[in-house]
């Protein structure tokens, strides 16, 4: 939970422990592999949401694995964090580029804006994937992105090495690692909601500003729930990147003499 007490000008602050006078129906958990936090709040009903914004919980960043399956991720994602100067135009682009190395492999995924100044491209797991070969998968798309765009992408972990471009970020795809999840409220300037995307939509070109809680409400009634496609997927074949880098072209070798 990110909460911010005093608005979204005031200070905020991260939190991951439960409260301690969480109520009734408010479902509260100890995860056997957390050492630090005795217990977590476990999304889902909606009361627990409506606890959450009564305590000025604005932003949700859940795991990408449930409780029964902890060392396992639901799914990837592929996070567009752009530099400061960096519009939001670019880093559309380059979730453009992500979907065409995605779309070249036959991978399926759902865009969504973070509800600030990037993007999130989440790529659905089959049952039982652990988060080390998802986040290697991430690895080579983020990286033949980066090096097939270089003046717009980048997966550079020194922050002074990036310039002024969009940091594919691939290394959230750790156990115990967070995001804003999809249709959560964020603590932007302009009340943005991280909302699920269309790739359609992307590939027309899409402003972030254009999501947020006034018209929320109003996208959803007419689109429906985006997200839908990512917890209906059977999941990626993780596989695919590599049986197409078995097709590629050979790079003949030089004669001797």
């Amino acid at each position: 939970m990110r909460r911010f007490p005093d608005g979204v000008r005031g200070k905020a602050f991260y939190q991951q422990r439960a409260p301690a006078d969480a109520p009734a129906g408010v479902r509260v958990q100890t995860l056997p592999v957390d050492t630090e936090v005795p217990s977590r709040l476990i999304g889902g009903s909606l009361i627990t949401l409506l606890y959450m914004a009564q305590i000025a919980a604005i932003s949700q960043d859940p795991w990408f694995s449930r409780v029964g399956s902890l060392d396992d991720g639901d799914h990837v994602v592929l996070d567009l964090d752009p530099m400061p100067g960096v519009p939001f135009a670019t880093v559309v682009d380059v979730a453009r580029f992500i979907h065409d190395e995605l779309e070249r492999i036959g991978t399926p995924s759902v865009p969504k804006t973070s509800g600030a100044t990037g993007m999130h491209v989440y790529i659905p797991l089959p049952p039982g994937t652990s988060y080390e070969t998802g986040r290697i998968f991430c690895e080579i798309v983020a990286t033949l992105v980066a090096e097939r765009h270089p003046r717009v992408a980048t997966v550079a972990r020194a922050v002074d090495a990036r310039g002024r471009r969009v940091y594919v970020d691939y290394m959230q795809n750790f156990r115990g690692k967070t995001l804003a999840t999809a249709y959560s409220a964020r603590g932007s300037n302009f009340a943005g909601v991280s909302t699920p995307l269309t790739w359609r939509e992307v590939h027309a070109g899409v402003d972030a500003r254009d999501f947020t809680l006034t018209t929320l409400p109003a996208r959803v009634r007419r689109v429906g729930d985006l997200w839908a496609a990512l917890r209906d997927s059977p999941g990626a074949d993780l596989s695919a990147i590599l049986e197409a880098s078995r097709h590629r072209r050979p790079v003949r070798a030089r004669r001797r003499g």
